[in-house]
C-alpha cells in the first residue's frame, strides 16, 4: 500500500504541474496579448501571485473535493486517487496538445467520480440532492460544484460584457493616454486573479494529497500539511512559467484581439468570479471562467471580430471534460484494481 500511497501522491504533484500550464497560464493570456506585460513580466507576475495565493487561500475547495467521493479506506480509496488523477493529467496533455483551454479542475472531479462509481457504486458520490432538498436547502458534492461552474461562467461573461460596454461609454471622449492608466490597473487586475486562482486551483490537489494520507493513517481526519501547500504552490508556478504558452496564444489572439481595455474589463469579473466560489469552497476552473469572459468583451466590442468558430471548440472542450474523464477513470479502475488486489 506504501508504493501506492507514493504513487499517488507523485501524480497530484504531477498534476498539479499541469494545472500551471493549463489553467493558470489563462491568466497570462489578455494581460500579455494587450501588451500590458511582456511575456517574462506577465509570466512571473502571475506565477508569484498563483504561489502567494496557494499559499494564504486556506482549505474550503479542499475539504469540497476530499467530500465528494467515499470509498473504503486503504487500497482502495488511493486506487480511485489514482485513476482520477491520471485522468485527469491526460486531459490536460490532450488538451494542450490542441492548444484548447479545458479545465483542470472538472478533469480531476470527472475522474473522481468515475473513479468511485466504479469501485463503490454511484452511492459512493456526494451528489449533494439530499442536501438540496433538505430543509436548509444547503449546497453541498456535485450540486455545489455544478452550480458554481454555472454561475462562474455566467458572471465571467455576462459581467464582461456589461462591463466593457460601460467603459465604452466611459473612454467614448477619452485621449490614448488614458492606456497607461489601464495598463497599471490590468497589473491589479491580473494580480488578483492569479491569486485567487492559486488559492482555488492548488487546493483540489491538496485535498487529493490529504485523502491519501489519510487513507493510510497518515493523518487522523482529512487535513492539508504546511508541506503539501508550499509543494502545490511552487509546482503550480513552475507550471505557469514553463507550459502554458501554447493556451496562452488561443486566449489571447485567436478568439479576439485584445488591447488593454479588454484585458481589464475581462480580468476584473474572472477575478471576482474566483473570489466568490474559492470563499464558498468551490472548485471552478480559472481557465472557463477567463475563457468566457473574453468572449464576453468580444461581443460587447464587435461580435463580427469575434473568432466564434473558436469559441465553439473551447466549449466543446469544456462541455464533455466531466464525462470523458469520468469514463477514462472508470475504466482505468477496472484495469488497475485487480492488479492492486482490491
Amino acid at each position: 500500500m506504501w508504493e501506492i500511497e507514493i504513487i499517488t501522491v507523485l501524480l497530484a504533484f504531477a498534476f498539479t504541474f499541469t494545472n500551471g500550464f493549463q489553467d493558470a497560464s489563462s491568466i497570462a493570456a489578455t494581460f500579455i496579448a494587450s501588451r500590458s506585460a511582456t511575456p517574462k513580466a506577465g509570466i512571473l507576475l502571475v506565477a508569484g501571485m498563483s504561489f502567494a495565493g496557494a499559499i494564504l487561500g486556506g482549505s474550503a475547495v479542499a475539504f469540497t473535493i476530499t467530500g465528494l467521493v467515499s470509498v473504503s479506506a486503504g487500497v482502495q480509496s488511493l486506487v480511485v486517487l489514482m485513476v482520477a488523477l491520471i485522468s485527469a493529467i491526460a486531459w490536460n496533455l490532450i488538451t494542450w496538445k490542441f492548444a484548447l483551454p479545458s479545465s483542470s479542475t472538472y478533469g480531476l472531479i470527472g475522474g473522481l467520480v468515475g473513479g468511485g462509481i466504479a469501485a463503490a457504486g454511484t452511492g459512493s458520490v456526494n451528489w449533494g440532492t439530499d442536501q438540496i432538498f433538505s430543509p436548509s436547502h444547503e449546497l453541498a458534492g456535485l450540486v455545489l460544484i455544478l452550480f458554481f461552474f454555472v454561475v462562474s461562467l455566467l458572471i465571467g461573461f455576462f459581467g464582461s460584457y456589461f462591463m466593457h460596454r460601460a467603459t465604452g461609454v466611459i473612454l467614448r471622449n477619452a485621449k490614448r493616454t488614458v492606456n497607461v492608466t489601464i495598463i497599471r490597473l490590468n497589473w491589479i487586475a491580473a494580480s488578483a486573479m492569479a491569486f485567487f486562482n492559486g488559492a482555488n486551483d492548488t487546493q483540489k490537489q491538496m485535498g487529493i494529497i490529504a485523502l491519501a494520507l489519510f487513507a493510510t493513517s497518515q493523518s487522523a481526519v482529512p487535513d492539508v500539511p504546511f508541506w503539501v501547500r508550499v509543494l502545490c504552490a511552487v509546482l503550480l508556478a513552475a507550471g505557469t512559467i514553463s507550459g502554458g504558452w501554447r493556451i496562452m496564444k488561443t486566449l489571447g489572439s485567436r478568439i479576439f484581439k485584445i488591447a488593454p481595455v479588454h484585458s481589464f474589463d475581462s480580468q476584473f469579473f474572472s477575478a471576482a468570479s474566483l473570489g466568490i466560489s474559492t470563499l464558498a469552497g468551490a472548485p471552478v476552473s480559472s481557465t472557463q471562467v477567463i475563457t468566457m469572459s473574453v468572449i464576453g468583451v468580444g461581443a460587447a466590442e464587435n461580435p463580427k471580430k469575434v473568432k466564434w468558430s473558436v469559441g465553439k471548440h473551447i466549449l466543446i472542450a469544456m462541455g464533455i471534460t466531466i464525462i470523458v474523464t469520468l469514463v477514462i477513470a472508470a475504466c482505468l479502475y477496472r484495469i488497475i484494481a485487480p492488479v492492486t488486489g482490491v
